[in-house]
C-alpha cells in the first residue's frame, strides 16, 4: 500500500474528526457583513449591476494580491497566499463606470453564426467579387484572432477585486473569437477561400501587443482599432453583395460598438485619474494611426473594399471613391470619441482627415447607406 503524504493524513485525521462528529462550521459565521443580501432583479432580469449593492457595491481603489483569487466581497483568511499572476490591480487604471452595463448587455447579445446567418440564402457570385469578399474576410478574420490574443493577455493580469472588467474581457474574447470564426465560414462557404495575409495587420498588432501598459494598449485597441472597424461594418450595406453579409457585418457591429464603447470611457476614466498621462496616449495614437493609415491603403486591404462598393472590378474607381468617404467617416467618428475620451487631436492627427479623392461619389455612397 502507497504510504501518504503528510497532506493525505490531515485530511484524513479531519474526516475522522468529523465522523465522530467534531465538525469546525467556521465558516458559518465569516463575513458577517455581507450576509443578509438580497437582489431585486431589473426589466431584462437579474444582471450585474443588480446584485452589486451594499457590501458588495464597495470597489476598492487598490485590490490587495493576497485576495488573489479571491472574489471581492468575501472573507479572506490569513492563510491564503499572495499572488504574483495579478499586477494589474489599481481601479484607476482598469475602471470604466459602465463595464458591468455592458457586460450584461454582451451577455444578453450573444449571437451564433450557426444559426442567427441566413447561410442558406448564400448566392453566387462573380469571380471578382467572391475573391473580394474571401479576401476581406481573410484580412477581418487576422484582425480578430490577434485582437483576441490580446485582449486574453491582458486579462489574466487583472485582479478579481475588478471581476467586472475581467468577465467584460471575456466576452469581448467571446466575441472576437466568433468574429473571426464567421468571417473565416464566409470565405470558405461560396466555392472560394482564404487569400492573403496583411503583414501591415501584424504591424499593427505587434504595435498594440508591445504597448508600455493597459492603456495605452485599450487607446490603440478599444478606441482605434474598433473604432474604424466599427464604421467599416456599419457601411457594410454597400460593401455585402447580398443578405449574408449584410447580416455578419450587422451582427459584428453590436459587438464592436459594446467593445468601443468600454474602450471611449475607460480612456476617460483613466485619463480623469491620470492626467499627466495624456501625452503618453497622444504618443502612442502618433503611431498607431500612421499604422492603421498603413493599413488601410494597403492592396490586400483597399482594393478589395473598392471592388465591393463599385459592385465588381469594373468599377473599382468608383468603389475607391466609397471607400474613402468610408475612411472620412472613421477619422471623423474617431476624432469625436477621442474628444470624449479627453484627447483633443483635432489639430495633431497625424494622417489625412480624408483621402485625395473623398468627395467624389460622395453622394452616391451617402445614398446607399440611408
Amino acid at each position: 500500500m502507497a504510504r501518504h503524504t503528510a497532506i493525505v493524513d490531515v485530511g484524513l485525521d479531519r474526516l475522522r474528526e468529523m465522523m465522530r462528529g467534531n465538525f469546525s462550521l467556521a465558516w458559518m459565521d465569516a463575513n458577517p457583513q455581507g450576509w443578509g443580501h438580497s437582489a431585486t432583479p431589473g426589466p431584462a432580469g437579474l444582471g450585474l449591476v443588480d446584485i452589486e449593492t451594499g457590501h458588495y457595491a464597495q470597489i476598492p481603489d487598490h485590490a490587495s494580491s493576497r485576495a488573489s483569487p479571491a472574489p471581492r466581497g468575501c472573507h479572506v483568511p490569513a492563510g491564503i497566499a499572495s499572488s504574483d499572476l495579478h499586477d494589474l490591480n489599481d481601479r484607476s487604471v482598469l475602471w470604466s463606470d459602465n463595464v458591468a452595463r455592458l457586460y450584461d448587455e454582451a451577455v444578453s447579445r450573444q449571437w451564433n453564426s450557426l444559426t442567427d446567418v441566413p447561410w442558406d440564402q448564400l448566392g453566387e457570385l462573380p469571380t471578382d467579387l467572391e475573391k473580394a469578399l474571401c479576401q476581406m474576410c481573410t484580412g477581418l478574420a487576422q484582425a480578430e484572432l490577434g485582437a483576441a490574443d490580446l485582449t486574453a493577455g491582458w486579462m489574466s493580469r487583472i485582479s478579481p477585486g475588478f471581476h467586472e472588467v475581467k468577465l467584460f474581457l471575456a466576452t469581448q474574447i467571446m466575441d472576437e473569437a466568433r468574429h473571426m470564426e464567421v468571417f473565416r465560414k464566409r470565405a470558405l462557404a461560396n466555392g472560394g477561400g482564404l487569400l492573403i495575409a496583411s503583414p501591415c495587420q501584424q504591424r499593427l498588432t505587434s504595435l498594440i501587443r508591445h504597448a508600455p501598459d493597459y492603456a495605452a494598449a485599450g487607446a490603440l485597441m478599444n478606441v482605434l482599432a474598433k473604432g474604424f472597424s466599427l464604421a467599416l461594418y456599419h457601411c457594410g450595406s454597400f460593401l455585402a453583395p447580398g443578405e449574408v453579409e449584410e447580416t455578419i457585418f450587422r451582427l459584428c457591429m453590436q459587438d464592436q460598438a459594446r467593445h468601443l464603447a468600454y474602450g471611449v470611457r475607460h480612456l476617460e476614466w483613466f485619463l480623469g485619474h491620470h492626467p499627466e498621462r495624456t501625452e503618453d496616449i497622444h504618443a502612442i495614437l502618433d503611431a498607431g494611426e500612421q499604422a492603421i493609415f498603413e493599413l488601410t491603403l494597403e492592396p490586400q486591404t483597399i482594393e478589395p473594399r473598392a471592388i465591393l462598393a463599385g459592385d465588381g472590378l469594373q468599377d473599382i474607381r468608383a468603389g475607391l471613391s466609397q471607400v474613402a468617404f468610408v475612411y472620412a467617416r472613421q477619422v471623423r467618428e474617431y476624432l469625436r470619441r477621442l474628444k470624449v475620451a479627453g484627447v483633443d487631436r483635432q489639430s495633431r492627427i497625424r494622417i489625412p482627415v480624408e483621402l485625395p479623392l473623398g468627395r467624389v461619389g460622395a453622394e452616391r455612397t451617402q445614398e446607399r447607406m440611408r
